[in-house]
C-alpha cells in the first residue's frame, strides 16, 4: 500500500512516523516548500499527545526540546485570578504537558522521518495541487514545483492524505465550493522573547479584558547564566462596531493598538511590559478557522490536522489534536485491510469530536471565564465567587477537558490506537526533563 502525505507539519510527520510503527513501510510526504527551516512560536502538546509521541520512541527528544508546565491560570487585566488548575502530572495524569517550539517539535520529526522511513520518504518542493480518482483504486496526486524548470508532474497513490493545512489543496478538491477560511475579526500578534521567569517558571497565564487578551508561557525550565528564559507570548484584539466603521489606513485610537492597550498589565511578578519589551519577530495575523465538515474522508483520500477542523486558538489544542488524527489514522490502516474501509472508520472516530471541539473553540472554549468575568466584574472583584459561581468555572474547564481528551481519565488510559499496547508507566517515567 502506497501512503502519501500532503503537508510535512506536525500532523503529517507523526502520521508518517505511526504508519511506519504500525509496520506500513511504503509512505511518502511531500512538502511544498523548498527547504523546511524552523518557524512560528511556542505550541502546547497536551498530555494525551505526549503519550502518542512516547509511544513513538520521541520521549528523550521531546523532554529536551522544551518544558514541562505544571499549572495553568485565568486572569482578568487587573491581574486578579478567575481560575486556577493544575495541569499533566502535577494533576495526577501519567503524562506531562509540554511546552515547546513549533520549529523545534518540527525539526526533531523531521529527523525521525528521515532516520526511520529513509532519506527519500521527505520531498520538498512538491506542492499538491490537487488529485483524480483512478479507475483501478487509488488515486493520481497533482504536484508543482517552484524551484528550477522542473514541469508539473504526478504520483500514484492508494492513500493520499491532505495534511497540508488551513488553506488545503486536497480539501478544496473534496469542496470546491467552500471558499476562504472564516474570520471573526480578531487581530493576533504572537512572538518568542527573553525574559524572566514568573508564577514558578510553569505557568501558563491567559489574561484579558473581554476584547484584548494576552496568552504568556515559558518555553524553556531553567533560565540562562543571565537569568532570562525563553517565553512565548500571543496577544489578542477582538473586533469592535468601531473597527468596521474605521477607515482601512485609518490609525487606531491612541491607546487602543498593541502593545499600549496591554503593556501596563501585571499578574503578580509576570509584567507583560517586561515580556513584550524587545521582542523579536513580531508576526501578526487575523485569526481564522473552518466550519466542521459533514465528511473527510472519500474513498482512498482524507484529511488530516488543520486541513480537516482548522479551530481558532483556544484551549491549546490545535497541535494535540493533529498528533492524535496521526495515530489514529495509521491504527485505522493498520487494522483494516481495505484501504477505503479504514480511512471510513478514521473519520468516524475522528471527526465527531473534533467537529464538537471547532465549535467549542469558536465559543472561546474554556477562555470564556475571562470574558464572563469582564461582563459580570468590569472593574474587578473581591472574591471571584461572588461574579461566577465555581461549579460553573469548573464545569466549563472540566466540559473543555474531557471534549479535548486531556481529562485526567482519558489521559491515563491505554493509548487506543497503539497496536503494542505498551504499559504507560514506562514510557511516563521518560519523558522527564534532564
Amino acid at each position: 500500500m502506497k501512503i502519501v502525505i500532503a503537508g510535512a507539519g506536525i500532523g503529517g510527520l507523526v502520521a508518517a512516523l505511526s504508519l511506519h510503527a504500525a509496520g506500513l513501510r511504503d509512505v511518502r510526504v511531500l512538502e511544498a516548500v523548498p527547504r523546511i527551516r524552523p518557524f512560528g512560536a511556542g505550541v502546547n502538546v497536551q498530555p494525551n499527545a505526549v503519550r502518542e509521541l512516547a509511544a513513538l520512541g520521541l520521549a528523550e527528544s521531546l523532554a529536551h526540546a522544551g518544558t514541562e508546565l505544571t499549572e495553568l491560570s485565568y486572569h482578568n487585566h487587573l491581574g486578579q485570578r478567575i481560575w486556577y488548575e493544575p495541569r499533566g502530572r502535577a494533576s495526577d495524569c501519567d503524562w506531562p504537558q509540554l511546552a515547546v517550539h513549533r520549529g523545534v517539535l518540527q525539526s526533531i520529526l523531521v529527523d525521525a522521518v528521515h532516520d526511520r522511513l529513509g532519506p527519500d520518504a521527505l520531498t520538498t518542493d512538491a506542492r499538491v495541487t490537487g488529485f483524480d480518482p483512478l479507475d483501478g483504486g487509488g488515486t493520481e496526486v497533482l504536484l508543482a514545483h517552484r524551484c528550477g524548470d522542473r514541469p508539473d508532474s504526478s504520483i500514484r497513490a492508494d492513500v493520499l492524505v491532505g495534511a497540508d493545512g488551513l488553506r488545503s489543496a486536497v480539501r478544496r478538491t473534496l469542496y470546491p465550493e467552500e471558499g476562504e477560511p472564516r474570520a471573526n475579526g480578531t487581530t493576533v500578534w504572537r512572538g518568542v522573547n527573553r525574559s524572566t521567569p514568573f508564577q514558578g517558571g510553569r505557568s501558563m497565564v491567559v489574561m484579558g479584558d473581554g476584547r484584548w487578551k494576552a496568552v504568556i508561557y515559558p518555553l524553556a525550565g531553567r533560565p540562562d547564566a543571565d537569568g532570562l528564559v525563553l517565553v512565548n507570548w500571543a496577544v489578542s484584539r477582538a473586533a469592535t462596531p468601531q473597527d468596521t466603521e474605521r477607515d482601512p489606513g485609518q490609525e487606531p485610537p491612541p491607546g487602543d493598538g498593541f502593545p499600549g492597550a496591554v503593556s501596563d498589565w501585571t499578574c503578580g511578578d509576570l509584567r507583560l511590559r517586561t515580556v513584550l519589551a524587545g521582542a523579536g519577530s513580531v508576526g501578526s495575523f487575523p485569526m481564522l478557522d473552518r466550519d466542521p465538515l459533514p465528511r473527510w474522508s472519500f474513498g482512498p483520500v482524507t484529511l488530516l490536522g488543520d486541513a480537516a477542523h482548522a479551530m481558532a486558538p483556544m484551549g491549546s489544542s490545535a497541535t494535540t489534536q493533529a498528533v492524535l488524527d496521526a495515530r489514529g489514522l495509521a491504527h485505522a490502516l493498520a487494522t483494516h485491510r481495505d484501504p477505503v474501509r479504514a480511512l471510513a472508520a478514521y473519520d468516524r472516530d475522528r471527526r465527531p469530536p473534533m467537529n464538537r471541539l471547532q465549535l467549542l473553540n469558536r465559543a472561546k472554549g474554556p477562555e470564556l471565564v475571562i470574558d464572563l468575568a469582564q461582563e459580570r466584574a468590569p472593574g474587578g472583584f473581591r472574591r471571584v465567587e461572588d461574579v461566577i459561581p465555581a461549579a460553573r468555572l469548573a464545569r466549563v474547564a472540566e466540559s473543555y477537558a474531557r471534549a479535548a481528551g486531556f481529562d485526567t481519565e482519558s489521559v491515563n488510559t491505554p493509548s487506543p490506537y497503539d497496536c503494542h499496547r505498551p504499559s504507560s508507566g514506562a514510557h511516563a517515567e521518560a519523558v522527564r526533563e534532564p
